[in-house]
């Protein structure tokens, strides 16, 4: 908290875990592997391999797969319309090895109304994905108690190539997914919790897989029109280029929303792809070109709206502004032979990122006020590879896999203080190269027909060099490493029924300018303690997956997850400090159910338990030293809530249609009020939401339909903070710029509920056609 500044701190900081507790998770089953490898399981129905046509009913929502059993067979995809259908990116598939573990179809998650792209990761239970300041910035994510912040703890890759971005301007594992075209997704790949040994850094709490389309049946033309200024053109198609696929898709797209500064959202999106083969023995080359632009409507001060100093969907600081840009490469190639299969990738991305915000409005300058400039300027290239090797050990069949990880990031970094985007003063600026190997293996036993086990170890290695271009005493080399043992056990089947038990240790990459910082940017005689460049994780989790009921697929995993620390990196101090250990433990129950091909059903429900341990002597002294003031200490009494951790969240939907025809579908997810400070005196209003679509298709392609989202126009917020900011209009502003008021009083601001509001009831029409 430290004057809830440091709070603050958390949505655009870095967010890290440190050591934590022990393990328990979910089966290991025979042969469910790498995407792209030859495995020896029973057929398979696999729709993330498949092109989405726009004639095409909805497919089923997740994919289910059947237990591997010992008789060896090759994993087949799902019918498709060609022979070659299958996404080389998405890669084959086997069983899932944890009851959480699942596949969600392209179709299916362009089945889903959604109001921007990153809120196609929703089809992950228990997963919320939100907004908080702007169209062109990454998402907020919530997933199993945890405030992700832009990606801290969940690991995001789209055709193999890793979003999260480390020691990043705006947040450590900042991922940004507004670049990304719903309509070139084939498969979105789900896991969670630290016990896969192909999972590295961010992917404690769990890790999503996007694959991408190789080709489509026919060229599509679409528009879209809405509400707010909305608007979206797309065009997509493929052709045979000697003996593969060329894909080519592209989307143009502005946006204001109902705010009263408008977003004034430009944005420019491109993709071209060429492939061959299928996903066992292909090979792919991608490259993508993105660029954005916006004002950032971030959220504001809840006495501004009760008072009548701002509309609720006004602005305290309408100069608040950011642009960015990615261009990516990437190619992959995987091949199967007798003795199993291998598959390798390779990539360079150039992205960039300015954002101007100001969160405390005159806490800090109470002239000027305080926003701030962030810079991220990269250069990111990986390669990664694996080999899938199928074999037995005493007669039981018998696969083990080995892989190979490297990344490396240089990049540009700075923070500036600003009034109205014009520079001020600089708080930091550094130039950061920073690398990593990771080495794994997993092997895996299928013991008699109904016990498997899949025993794992990582080893990662990251090294940094940091150069400070202001204080050279925050400059240095750090290096670090990490082993990762892993453990899977699948039971069954029985009677259609797994039961499914795991764990695993996890690790965490820190900012690497807090682990050579030790002075305080904003004021070289405060001395700091760097923090450590790798941390660890454990979690442990059990779990059963049901398909007793014909037609349903339901799954209930219980999971723990410890962290000895929470380290953040504050984005507008330019330091970092470390939190009390935390613990969190939960329930997820999954169901999905199809009673008929033209009816899609699916129902979720997560509940988390997440308290930070022992106790916090630095608050006790913060809130010692607002004695007198009761209304500032109210919010800063120390506690064991974990702010902005959600202790429910619940989702349900329907999709409903045929191949022709009339199609639609209504959706609901449900976010919990949750603590918005330690002591619980603050906390955020519980959300409930409700998106529709109805649409029609024709039997030549054509496509018509309506979304409508924020059905029911509910008055809520996307996010809710509290924390202590200042404005010219508040009493304490008066008292501190006068010197009445005590300077602890002043620093911590007045404590306040910070919101963003959810958008009005808002409507799109889409047209659609094929080529």
């Amino acid at each position: 908290m430290r004057l809830r500044r440091r709070e603050l701190g958390r949505r655009y900081g870095t967010l890290t875990a440190l050591t934590a507790f022990v393990f328990l998770a979910d089966g290991g089953d025979a042969f469910a592997q790498d995407n792209g490898a030859t495995h020896e399981l029973p057929p398979i129905q696999i729709t993330g391999g498949e092109t989405p046509r726009r004639n095409k009913p909805p497919a089923p929502r997740r994919v289910s797969r059947p237990a591997a059993v010992s008789s060896p067979v090759v994993a087949q995809p799902a019918p498709a319309p060609a022979a070659d259908a299958v996404s080389v990116a998405s890669g084959a598939k086997g069983p899932p090895s944890m009851a959480s573990e699942l596949t969600v179809s392209g179709e299916a998650l362009n089945a889903r109304p959604i109001a921007r792209p990153g809120e196609v990761l929703e089809a992950v239970p228990g997963l919320i994905v939100t907004q908080h300041s702007g169209e062109g910035k990454a998402n907020q994510y919530f997933l199993r108690g945890y405030n992700l912040d832009h990606g801290t703890d969940l690991a995001i890759t789209v055709d193999d190539v890793p979003v999260n971005m480390r020691t990043h301007a705006h947040g450590q594992g900042y991922a940004d997914l507004n670049w990304l075209i719903p309509e070139t997704i084939s498969a979105m790949d789900v896991r969670k919790g630290p016990y896969f040994a192909d999972e590295g850094d961010f992917a404690s709490v769990g890790s999503i897989h996007i694959g991408l389309i190789d080709r489509t049946e026919k060229g599509l033309a679409q528009v879209t029109a809405g509400s707010f200024g909305y608007r979206r053109l797309l065009g997509m198609d493929s052709a045979k280029v000697g003996d593969g696929a060329l894909l080519v898709a592209g989307e143009i797209g502005t946006y204001n929303g109902p705010w009263d500064n408008p977003d004034n959202v430009r944005k420019l999106n491109g993709l071209v792809r060429y492939s061959q083969g299928t996903a066992t023995d292909g090979v792919s080359v991608t490259g993508m070109a993105y660029t954005n632009k916006w004002n950032s409507t971030d959220q504001v001060p809840q006495r501004a709206i009760t008072t009548g100093l701002l509309d609720r969907f006004g602005s305290e600081d309408p100069s608040d502004d950011g642009n960015t840009n990615r261009f990516a490469l990437s190619g992959r190639v995987a091949q199967s032979d007798d003795l199993g299969a291998w598959k390798a990738n390779a990539y360079v991305v150039k992205s960039q990122l300015d954002l101007f915000n100001n969160f405390t409005y005159y806490l800090g300058d109470p002239v000027l006020g305080d926003q701030f400039h962030q810079h991220d300027d990269r250069l990111m290239a990986g390669a990664n590879i694996s080999r899938t090797l199928n074999g037995s050990f005493a007669g039981l069949p018998m696969q083990t896999t080995v892989g190979l990880q490297s990344r490396y990031d240089t990049i540009d970094l700075a923070l500036s203080n600003t009034f109205q985007r014009s520079f001020l003063s600089s708080v930091r600026s550094d130039k950061v190269g920073e690398g990593s190997v990771g080495v794994y293996a997993e092997n895996t036993v299928r013991w008699t027909d109904w016990l498997g086990t899949t025993i794992g170890w990582r080893g990662d290695y990251y090294a940094a060099d940091v150069t400070s271009l202001f204080n050279a005493s925050n400059s240095g080399h750090v290096d670090a490493s990490l082993g990762s043992p892993k453990f899977r056990m699948v039971l069954g089947p029985f009677n259609q029924t797994e039961f499914f038990l795991g764990a695993g240790y996890g690790m965490h990459s820190n900012d690497a300018r807090g682990a050579t910082t030790t002075e305080d940017p904003s004021d070289p005689m405060t001395k700091l303690s760097p923090s450590p460049l790798l941390v660890r994780t454990r979690g442990a989790e059990v779990g059963i997956r049901s398909r007793i009921i014909p037609g349903l697929d339901t799954s209930f995993s219980v999971f723990i997850l410890d962290q000895d620390s929470e380290i953040l990196f504050s984005g507008d101090a330019g330091d970092t400090e470390a939190t009390r250990a935390s613990r969190r433990y939960g329930f997820e129950w999954t169901n999905h159910y199809r009673p008929r091909s033209w009816i899609d059903i699916d129902a979720d429900l997560a509940m988390t338990h997440a308290r930070f341990r022992g106790y916090d002597s630095d608050q006790a002294e913060v809130y010692a030293s607002l004695a007198g003031y009761p209304a500032a200490q109210i919010g800063n009494a120390p506690g064991n809530y974990i702010p902005n951790a959600p202790p429910m969240v619940a989702s349900a939907g329907v999709t409903l249609g045929g191949k022709t025809g009339w199609f639609g579908g209504l959706r609901w997810r449900y976010l919990a009020s949750s603590p918005l400070t330690e002591d619980n005196a603050f906390r955020s209003s519980a959300t409930s939401v409700f998106n529709g679509r109805l649409g029609y298709r024709t039997d030549n392609g054509w496509r018509i339909q309506l979304d409508v989202l924020n059905l029911f126009n509910t008055r809520a917020n996307q996010i809710t903070y509290a924390y202590g900011s200042l404005l010219k209009t508040d009493t304490l502003y008066n008292l501190c710029t006068s010197g009445t008021a005590p300077s602890a009083v002043c620093q911590n601001g007045l404590m306040d509920y910070v919101l963003h509001p959810l958008e009005l009831l808002t409507f799109r029409v889409t047209m659609a056609g094929t080529f």
